[in-house]
């Protein structure tokens, strides 16, 4: 029985903080973590950004609201699901990710949560646990599933290797040459068939 976890920014929807950054001009949001591999540093670093500016979670939103998934990512999602289970963890929050999972057709996605102020500030996050992709993929195996696991970035790794199969999916050079053991791919049919072997 087998259940593939996927990442779900950089492997089905863009980057939302570098979209954010883009239309906010601010180019110190940018960082991902492709670039920061400690998500709690990478978070705080963000909100200290958005105090800074005067943004919160409604301007965050609203760019959310006009990014679409890549190109094809539904049609894989679909496909995916309709021969195997699979579950998105993320470490988006589930006030980011709602809007995009209405274009994915509603996938089941474990995220964290934000902490937000009644004016709308951001002024903390909750992980839902701690190393939540690691964490997930070896509960999901002490159940009785075997899980295969893509993602593109440093918090990706952990459920990757701890996986019956796991591949990189458009990640960096950089990361591609520290892992070469990992097998990477660039396009859904790549990814789709690797998965189907992995099973079979």
């Amino acid at each position: 029985m087998y259940i593939t976890c996927l990442d779900l920014e950089g492997v089905l929807v863009p980057e939302i903080w570098i979209a954010f950054a883009e239309a906010t001009g601010i180019p110190e949001l940018k960082r991902t973590t492709r670039d920061e591999p400690v998500y709690d540093k990478l978070m705080k670093y963000r909100i200290n950004i958005l105090k800074e500016h005067g943004l919160g979670l409604k301007e965050i939103q609203d760019t959310i609201a006009t990014i679409d998934p890549m190109p094809g990512a539904k049609e894989f999602l679909d496909e995916l699901r309709s021969f195997t289970q699979v579950i998105i963890i993320s470490d988006t929050f589930s006030q980011f990710a709602g809007p995009l999972m209405k274009k994915l057709g509603y996938p089941t996605i474990f995220c964290n949560t934000l902490e937000v102020a009644d004016n709308g500030e951001i002024t903390g996050f909750k992980m839902r646990c701690e190393k939540s992709k690691l964490t997930t993929v070896k509960a999901l195996q002490s159940i009785g599933f075997e899980t295969i696991a893509s993602g593109d970035s440093h918090n990706d790794l952990g459920m990757i290797q701890a996986s019956k199969a796991g591949f990189l999916f458009r990640s960096t050079d950089s990361i591609k040459a520290e892992y070469p053991e990992l097998p990477a791919y660039e396009t859904y049919d790549e990814l789709m068939a690797a998965i189907k072997a992995a099973m079979d």
